[in-house]
Parts: C-alpha cells; sequence; structure tokens
C-alpha cells in the first residue's frame, strides 16, 4: 500500500492529581486580578503537530502514540497524552 502524508495533532496535559503551577499563575494571578473571577480554573499542558507518512489515518495514529511511549517524549506518571486529530494532508 502506498504510503500518505499525515498529519497528527497531540495534546499533552497534566493528569488532575498533578500539580500545574503555570496554570494557577494564569488563573490567580492574571485572569483573577484582571476581573476575570468566572475562569475557576486553569490547565497547562504542550501541543505537538506531528507529519508523518503512513499507509492510513490508524497507522499514523498507532506510530504516535507507540513512539510517544517508547522514547518518552511525555510522562505517563504525571501528564495525559491525548490525540486529538488524524489529518490527511492535501
Amino acid at each position: 500500500m502506498e504510503r500518505q502524508e499525515f498529519i497528527v495533532e497531540v495534546v499533552l496535559e497534566n493528569k488532575p492529581q498533578a500539580r500545574d503551577p503555570v496554570g494557577t499563575t494564569i488563573q490567580k494571578d492574571l485572569l483573577a486580578k484582571k476581573g476575570y473571577e468566572m475562569v475557576t480554573k486553569v490547565r497547562s499542558g504542550q501541543y505537538l503537530r506531528i507529519y508523518l507518512s503512513a499507509e492510513n489515518e490508524e497507522q499514523a495514529k498507532e506510530i504516535v502514540e507507540k513512539f510517544c511511549n517508547e522514547l518518552r517524549i511525555f510522562n505517563p506518571v504525571t501528564q495525559n497524552l491525548t490525540i486529538l486529530k488524524v489529518n490527511k494532508q492535501s
């Protein structure tokens, strides 16, 4: 099967029980002090856009999940990995 180009969008986010000093600072020191008290919580994370070639969308997703776990691109003890979407590149 011919390989195609895909873009895989990934979010790495701290688990709910993990401390998030960046999110806390944004919520308490920036938003609340500037009148946005309606914001009750902010969680920070990382966004990755990965370009790769694969036979199909499912294989592209599997490749990204595999190397993220094997290469410790994220810490599974403190972070969650979420694949937002896989798009075929046009």
